[in-house]
């Protein structure tokens, strides 16, 4: 078992699965909701605890109902969670997801306007536990912190980078792994220019691509019937990072992100934790 260390956002996603997302004006009936944590990092979390691993979760939850629901159901699934701005409200993500496709379209707000409690001494005990870091820059000043106790205890520190945050400019030159969306801005020779030996590039169906020490590499994903979308990049990271964690080679540390996620989109949001112990459990 390895420990990992997740820092970020967590949000209650409601989830509405349609059969065409609606136009301006338009109402559509929803064929299913659910309702659920999600967020980069307790999705993550949640996958490392899936998958049999110890997953530390620092984000910021509140105290109000829906940071108790979200507390409630990361509790069910495993996941060691600490609350770091408890005085604030947890986001709300509101998600249409259509059946055919998968594809998904989401309303939210992230976790900018939240002031977590972050210290050198309230961070390093959870740390020192871990055999990687996390970090989908959110709460900023916590990753920051995380990020600069993980490189003094010599913690690989992993970036789930799927959009540009003022705290990069500060954390990058901090970062061992940028696992970056298609959508990230910086490239991968701006990206080692700032001191990151691997980045790594997801883009969807295609195929995951890398550079790491001049070369270039590329792996394509499985292809399944691709049924809800929605948090398969968190998914992914968080199988990444226990792949590093364990120490695996950077192709087969992908390779392992690359058939969880899978098992994610090929899934509901309510079943695809069960259908990922299953897969677990048959390896």
């Amino acid at each position: 078992m390895v420990a990992v260390m997740c820092v970020g956002l967590t949000t209650v996603d409601v989830i509405q699965q349609v059969g065409e997302f609606p136009v301006p004006g338009e109402k559509v009936q929803s064929r299913g909701v659910h309702m659920t944590p999600g967020g980069p990092a307790a999705n993550a979390a949640t996958t490392v605890a899936a998958l049999g691993h110890e997953a530390v979760l620092l984000t910021a939850l509140g105290r109000d109902a829906l940071g108790m629901f979200a507390a409630a159901g990361l509790a069910s699934r495993g996941v060691e969670f600490h609350d770091v701005a408890p005085d604030s409200r947890i986001s709300l993500s509101m998600v249409a997801v259509r059946e055919h496709d998968g594809e998904r379209t989401v309303i939210s707000r992230n976790a900018a306007e939240v002031d977590p409690r972050a210290t050198v001494d309230s961070v390093t005990p959870f740390v020192l536990r871990a055999d990687v870091l996390l970090l989908d820059g959110h709460l900023g000043p916590l990753a920051l912190t995380s990020a600069k106790v993980a490189k003094d205890a010599g913690l690989p520190v992993v970036l789930d980078a799927g959009s540009w945050k003022p705290v990069l400019e500060d954390l990058l030159p901090l970062v061992d792994v940028a696992a970056c969306s298609s959508a990230f801005g910086p490239t991968e020779d701006e990206l080692h220019a700032l001191g990151v030996p691997l980045v790594i590039r997801t883009n969807g169906a295609n195929p995951v691509a890398w550079s790491c020490d001049g070369e270039f590499h590329e792996l394509p994903v499985p292809a399944v019937d691709v049924r809800d979308t929605n948090g398969a990049g968190d998914v992914w990271h968080g199988a990444l990072a226990v792949a590093l964690a364990r120490q695996e080679p950077v192709a087969a540390a992908i390779g392992y992100a690359n058939a969880v996620a899978a098992v994610r989109v090929r899934n509901t949001a309510q079943d695809w934790l069960e259908e990922l112990a299953r897969w677990q459990d048959s390896r």
